[in-house]
Order: structure tokens, then sequence, then C-alpha cells
């Protein structure tokens, strides 16, 4: 039997066998989300015309001169008035084109008129531009304002929007098929014998993988007997594009999942890694490039194994750009596995002086998933150590 494959070596193997998902065209209204697969610049300056920031007066400012004639008014949406004179000055309304001639808005809550003159006093002006927010002072017309890999969330939703983008090149959404394994699994809706347990590992999966926006999934159950395993997992392989098994995967005699795999043409990369808990997981490639993982059938395992190593290659195939854990300080003292990478679960707590520490809360066994609802996600502790005390940084990884 070989021997288990670091936690770093098992995620560059990974990265080095992922497809990349290809590219499809979708309306603006239907882009949230998704991941940008094209750069997006700007049509035109933004703001494209000096625009008026605040209701009030614009005038040119004289830095001595606190009267002027109101001369009419300039409503936002319409092209720019002239001031006829220094003397005069426009009503102006946020979003209107700073009339032509004019330097100065003095806000409305500041004016005082009377008899079509507008009169304030010399501390309502600190600067000659205030409230003006000057053409390209944002962005010029050419200027890179997206780059592929980025999710469309609201701001960037309204970038493409500004920038005259009905559709956008997306990232397509994989299919993924997740297969529970077992002949001890019901359905949810089931009384289970006392030997029985309901199917909870494809739907915690299936859970994570919404959350990590995902959400073309189908789930499936298979008892373990060699003929129906090899005929699902040929018919998923078939129409999915990525396929995600729990269960059947380690060393025991119903663990048929290996050898209906090869059966089956998928070329194993690696089985097994030098983790806990999680360390039976195998990943693999099926004809046609489409990846295979499968992980342990304990719940714990095989959720630490989807945010740890499914996740990640998912967005990277999809084409999002990586983004390094959030470092979690240790609030207390923790003893693991020095022969190990240990996930350990934690809850996140502030301290008295603001700072966000993680409480390590062990599940009893990788088959502990109501401890899990009691903390936040998960941290990662190398093997080089067998003690980590209180302050010790570690990366976190959220469940969601």
């Amino acid at each position: 039997m070989e021997e288990p494959i670091s936690v770093g070596t098992a995620e560059a193997l990974i990265g080095k066998h992922m497809p990349r998902f290809s590219v499809e065209r979708v309306a603006l209204a239907e882009a949230q989300g998704r991941v940008l697969r094209q750069t997006v610049q700007a049509d035109r300056d933004q703001p494209p015309f000096d625009r008026v920031m605040m209701d009030g007066v614009a005038l040119r400012y004289s830095g001595t001169e606190h009267a002027y004639r109101l001369a009419g008014t300039q409503l936002a949406g319409q092209p720019a008035m002239a001031l006829a004179s220094t003397n005069d000055c426009l009503e102006v309304m946020t979003g209107a084109m700073l009339p032509a001639g004019a330097d100065t808005v003095v806000p409305v809550e500041s004016l005082r008129k009377q008899d079509g003159t507008i009169r304030f006093d010399a501390q309502a002006v600190s600067a000659v531009g205030q409230f003006v927010h000057r053409r390209g002072s944002d962005c010029r017309a050419g200027d890179t304002l997206l780059e592929p890999g980025c999710i469309l969330r609201a701001p960037e939703i309204a970038v493409l929007a500004t920038n005259g983008l009905t559709h956008v090149d997306v990232a397509r959404i994989p299919s993924i098929g997740v297969v529970a394994t077992g002949d001890e699994l019901v359905d949810v809706a089931a009384i289970p014998e006392p030997w029985q347990i309901r199917r909870s590992n494809d739907y915690g999966i299936g859970a994570a993988l919404r959350d990590a926006q995902f959400p073309s999934i189908s789930l499936h159950h298979v008892a373990d007997e060699q003929v129906r395993v090899t005929t699902l997992l040929a018919e998923r392989l078939e129409r999915d594009d990525v396929l995600i098994l729990c269960g059947g995967v380690s060393m025991g005699q119903r663990d048929l999942i290996p050898g209906a795999l090869t059966a089956l043409g998928v070329e194993r990369v690696f089985h097994r890694i030098a983790q806990r808990p999680g360390k039976p997981m195998w990943f693999g490639i099926a004809p046609g490039g489409k990846p295979v993982f499968a992980l342990p059938g304990n719940p714990v395992s095989a959720l630490v194994c989807t945010l740890r190593y499914v996740i990640p290659a998912l967005r990277a195939a999809s084409g999002i750009t990586p983004a390094r854990p959030r470092p979690i300080a240790l609030a207390s003292p923790l003893t693991t596995s020095a022969s190990l990478t240990c996930f350990i679960p934690v809850a996140l707590a502030y301290g008295d002086d603001g700072l966000v520490f993680a409480h390590p809360v062990p599940s009893a066994t990788s088959g502990d998933f109501a401890s899990l609802v009691r903390t936040d996600g998960m941290i990662e502790l190398p093997p080089s150590a067998a003690s980590f005390p209180p302050g010790h940084v570690a990366p976190f990884r959220p469940w969601s």
C-alpha cells in the first residue's frame, strides 16, 4: 500500500489535473453570482461630465462676492446650461451637469433667497470646486474595471450596467453528481431500523456546494453491491461534469468505489492523504477529463474534504482568482497528532481587545455532525508540532 501524501501535495495534484470549465454568455439580469471570464473596460469617462453633487446653486466663485442673481434652473438629465454673467447663478439638482462657466456648488441649506437674489455667508464655500464631481475622476474611457476571475456581486453588476454590457461572458456552471454509498443508509423521510441511519452526507455536501455558488447538483444513493455501484457511477460519469462520492473508499471488504472507478477507466491520481479526519480520500480523472472526488463516508471527514479540496478545485476550474484562507489565532492551547495535518472545528468569538479568536470544538468522532452546528468553520494545523499554544495563528475556512 502506498504511503499517504501530504495535504500540500494533494492540493497541487488536484490543481494540476482539474479541467477549466467552459465559457457561456448570459444576460446581465442572470449574471449575479457568476464568475466573470472577460475583461471589462470603461466605455466612457466616469462621470461623463462635471457632475453636481448637492442640491443648491452653481456659480463662478470669486472668493469675495456672496450675492448672485438667480438666472434659472439646471435639472438632472438635461443638457448643460451656461452662466450668462459671473454675477449669475443657476439652481442645480444632484446629478445634474455643472453649468458652463460655473466652478462651485453652494448647498441649498446654506442659501438665502430674496427677490431673485441668492445670498450666503463666506463660510458656505470651503474651496472653489466644492461639491463638483469632475469628469473622469472615477475612471477614464478604456480603463480596465473588471478582470476575469471575479465573482459578479452587486458592485460588479452595477459596473457592467454602467458600461452598457447587456450580456457578459461567465464560467459555465458544472453539473455535479453527489453519490452516497452504503447498505446502512436510508432516505431522509424513512423510519430507520436500529441498524440503519438516514442519509446526510450527500445533503451536507450539496449544501456546501450551493453555498459556494455551484447550484447544479443531483443527489444519489447506491447500496454496497458491485454491479449497482458500477452501473450508477457509469451513468453519472456520462451525465455529470464532476462526480463526488462519499463512502466505500477505504480498505474494507465492502469499500467498492476504487475498484469500480478503475473498471470504468478512471485514472487514479492519489488515494489517501496524511490528515485527520479524511485520510482515505481518493481523487482521479475519468475519460474526457472529468474529475472524480471520492471522499470518506464519515460525515465530518466528508465535509472537511469538501471544503478543503473539492470547493477550491471547482472555484479554480471556474477561473476564480484564488484567495488565501483567513488567519485566525487560537483562543486556547491545542494538542494534535504530530504526524498528520489536523482539521479542527472552531467557534469564533471576540476577545476583550476586539480581535477574533478561534475556540476549538473537537468532534467526538469523525461521524459527529451534531457538534459542527456549534462551530463556524475549521482551522488547519500542520504536522510539524503536536502542541499549539494560545495565539497560534492558523488558516481558517468557514463552513459557509
